[in-house]
């Protein structure tokens, strides 16, 4: 009786109460699993090659979420795995901000970061059928913009305000930052000391920051041999490896083991061959053998931290010519037991250079695990929130119940037969190659995009903090994505997906070309930087209408729900696989051959187009 009622007074209840709060919580972990654990890494220190590969995987879930999706239906109600999957979001948010500072950190979050990406996964499935339960044919019509919305809003809040909010902390937090100058003096002779353990460091009274050596580094323009110069920058190297982190010495341990069978009949025969065609891009090697002068300078801590404490320190070009580049030196992390040993730096001067000239290069040592470990927290209590709200919140539909035994084993048959029924769709074979290939480029962009933005400029980065990358990505970036959508669908409905089909496939594969403007100039102007993100990301919005368009297309028919289910799992397959390589494909040949390799990997999916069997008039409005 008691439960009868309070179905009766919760199916009152207006559902601008519990889908505004679903939807944003659908959209958070998603944006989680794939954007926020790339930038993270990222700023932990992982290499591309190895976010790529492993942030990519965690699109799988959501490629086999067809598979797993009957058990949703099956056990227990959509509203229980809402709100328990929301437990378990947060629970495995708040795992990720623990295990942040752990020493094994990068394999440990990874596992938590699986746990998301199935619970997401998961609640995607509970609440989109919920969503059908809970509200009649009339209302569902009326909020499908209210979900769309603040799935966005979810969106905005990820990629802009959440990785904000991290970069806020982490340039608030450690050490102040410093800016070094260094000048070239053509014809000028500058006594300069390079070795590090001529070097006499004691403790300073104040406060705990950066020092420099020297204050300021002048570098005559007159070019040392290249032997002279090989056997400076041999020597840095030498002494910085000293203080290598467990994980640079374990990756130094990988390189230098002997290839598997894999690695040696696969690996490294397609990397040579893609190496081949593009070319080496290594921006610390681009000068051969070394030539031009070179200064040295070192930084160290004015006096020993706290025991346990770890001073991450990043180095690099700020703004400035870049005929002035970091050769080596550019991270260390310093504790108690190595702040007095300092990060030697080589600076090199292109051989070519004639004339005065400086740039100013940065040290920043913003506390970058405690940035993440609070931004997790406070998105793990957030989610810890939203599973209480919903817990009391959310509708009882008298159709949210589980099913008998017969309706099991009548629900496996038809699901069967969906997936068979889907494969003999007429010329499926080109449809999924479609669905595999249409974002080919973009699924390998979309991985390094972050990266790219916070590399270093030595590196072939544009050197950006993580708060202006989520300002970028955020705010121009979703703004953009979304004016993109919204037009796309218009002319969609106007004239039909067939007529604008090449249209769209041109806008969101030509607009990638943006970032090889980027990485060719190496811009520091921030406006600029945001009109080219927010070109690709409105081409990208533009022509993702196409894709979502056609994927109602081959859904129609009897299982349209259930078909269109597999085609999301073709989609996130679509993203995976070429996601995986993007990184190793990076190092191989540098950002700006990869954003070349990118613009070709668009040219398939570009043609395919022409072989789509669409009617002409899907997507125009019927009479």
């Amino acid at each position: 009786m008691r439960k009868s009622a309070a179905r009766n007074q919760s199916a009152g209840r207006s559902p601008w109460m519990w889908v505004p709060s679903v939807y944003f919580a659908e959209g958070i972990p998603y944006i989680v699993v794939m954007t926020i654990s790339v930038i993270m890494y990222k700023r932990m220190g992982i290499s591309n090659t190895d976010i790529a590969l492993y942030t990519s995987w965690l699109y799988l879930p959501w490629v086999i979420k067809p598979l797993w999706s009957p058990l949703v239906d099956l056990l227990k109600t959509r509203r229980f795995w809402i709100v328990t999957m929301q437990f378990i979001i947060g629970a495995g948010l708040a795992s990720v901000a623990l295990t942040i500072p752990l020493p094994r950190f990068f394999q440990i979050t990874l596992a938590f970061f699986w746990l998301l990406a199935f619970s997401s996964a998961t609640h995607d499935i509970a609440a989109d059928g919920f969503y059908m339960l809970g509200l009649n044919q009339h209302q569902q019509a009326w909020f499908v913009g209210v979900r769309s919305t603040f799935y966005r809003l979810a969106m905005l809040t990820g990629q802009g305000l959440l990785v904000i909010m991290a970069g806020y902390i982490e340039s608030h937090s450690g050490l102040p930052s410093i800016d070094y100058r260094v000048t070239a003096s053509p014809g000028k002779v500058v006594e300069q000391v390079i070795s590090a353990d001529s070097l006499k460091i004691s403790p300073l009274n104040g406060e705990l920051r950066i020092i420099a050596y020297p204050e300021k580094l002048e570098i005559a323009a007159t070019p040392r041999t290249p032997e002279e110069v090989n056997a400076i920058i041999s020597q840095a190297e030498k002494w910085n490896n000293q203080f290598a982190t467990q994980r640079e010495i374990q990756k130094q341990e990988q390189e230098q083991a002997q290839p598997s069978w894999w690695g040696n009949h696969i690996t490294k025969p397609l990397g040579n061959a893609i190496q081949s065609i593009f070319g080496i891009e290594k921006r610390e090697k681009s000068i051969a053998k070394y030539e031009g002068n070179i200064g040295v300078g070192f930084l160290y801590l004015s006096k020993e931290p706290e025991t346990g404490e770890k001073i991450v320190v990043n180095f690099g070009r700020e703004r400035g010519d870049k005929s002035i580049n970091l050769i080596t030196g550019n991270r260390r992390e310093f504790t108690a037991e190595n702040w007095d040993k300092p990060l030697m730096f080589v600076v090199q001067l292109d051989p070519k250079l004639d004339h005065a000239t400086s740039a100013i290069f940065a040290a920043r040592a913003g506390n970058i695990p405690l940035s993440w470990i609070l931004t997790f927290a406070f998105m793990a209590i957030l989610f810890f929130l939203f599973a209480v709200y919903h817990k009391f919140v959310l509708p009882r539909p008298a159709a949210d119940v589980s099913r008998s035994l017969g309706d099991v084993q009548q629900f496996f048959k038809n699901f069967l037969n969906t997936f068979v029924l889907f494969f003999k769709k007429d010329k499926i074979g080109i449809s999924l190659a479609f669905l595999l290939i249409y974002r080919l480029g973009e699924a390998q962009l979309v991985k390094i995009a972050s990266p790219f933005l916070l590399d270093s400029q030595e590196a072939g980065g544009l050197g950006l903090t993580t708060g202006e990358v989520g300002f970028v990505y955020g705010t121009i970036g979703i703004a953009m994505l979304t004016i993109g959508g919204l037009l796309g669908g218009f002319v969609a409905a106007k004239y039909g997906l067939k007529k604008w089909l090449i249209w769209m496939a041109i806008a969101i594969n030509l607009p990638d070309a943006v970032y090889l403007y980027l990485a060719h100039t190496q811009t520091d102007n921030f406006f600029i930087i945001n009109l080219c993100v927010g070109i690709e990301q409105f081409g990208y919005g533009f022509g993702f209408t196409a894709y979502m368009l056609f994927m109602i297309y081959i859904s129609e028919g009897e299982f349209k729900t259930a078909h269109f289910a597999i085609t999301t799992g073709f989609m996130a397959l679509g993203m995976m696989i070429p996601g995986m390589i993007s990184g190793w494909v990076q190092e191989l040949i540098g950002y700006n051959n990869f954003f070349i390799w990118v613009l070709i990997s668009t040219i398939p999916g570009i043609i395919l187009c022409k072989f789509l069997p669409i009617d002409p008039k899907f997507g125009m409005k019927k009479e």
